[in-house]
């Protein structure tokens, strides 16, 4: 973990001298300059008053890079097909992956699947219906609905215009193969 060198971009940014950063924290300016080199390992009150002083929240400190917040710019996005829906991947960390998905009236994601995982849809344009199991229901713009994956379910327009879902889908496996 190289939280030594985040520190030192941290204060750099900031324009927080060593000096400044010691008289702070009551460290001492070789104790700072051994952990900005990676040289020891603080305890986590050290790291605690060092992120206070800084003004982050500690778990950012310990953050591996690969874990810090992503962006994916509206141009780098990926999109697929499922039948007629036009999928756009927006996003994803871990398991969970954030999708926009667009269907022609009358069009549907084909038959019942089932997969593992967690799914939650916010309706942002036109009707659908969604089953799953017995359950059955008609949604417009604005309703949201959420189940467990793992339960065959199907996604149908029913307007007489194109829908729009935002989809949120969390699974610890591979979903390549459902969307």
């Amino acid at each position: 973990m190289d939280i030594g060198s985040k520190i030192r971009a941290i204060r750099n940014r900031k324009k927080i001298t060593i000096a400044q950063m010691c008289e702070g924290t009551g460290l001492s300016k070789g104790f700072i300059s051994n952990v900005e080199n990676n040289n020891t390992s603080p305890s986590i009150n050290t790291l605690q008053t060092i992120a206070s002083f800084l003004d982050v929240p500690l778990p950012y400190l310990l953050l591996e890079k690969k874990q810090h917040m992503r962006v994916v710019r509206k141009e780098e996005r990926t999109h697929s097909a499922l039948n007629s829906l036009k999928i756009e991947h927006l996003t994803s960390i871990g398991g969970l992956r954030l999708m926009s998905v667009e269907c022609p009236p009358g069009a549907s994601m084909g038959e019942a699947i089932a997969h593992q995982g967690e799914e939650c849809h916010l309706v942002l344009e036109g009707k659908i219906l969604a089953q799953q199991g017995e359950d059955s229901v008609i949604l417009e713009e604005g309703d949201s609905f959420s189940w467990h994956a793992s339960v065959p379910h199907f996604v149908k327009n029913i307007g007489d215009k194109k829908s729009v879902v935002l989809i949120a889908v969390y699974s610890d496996t591979e979903l390549n193969d459902v969307f």
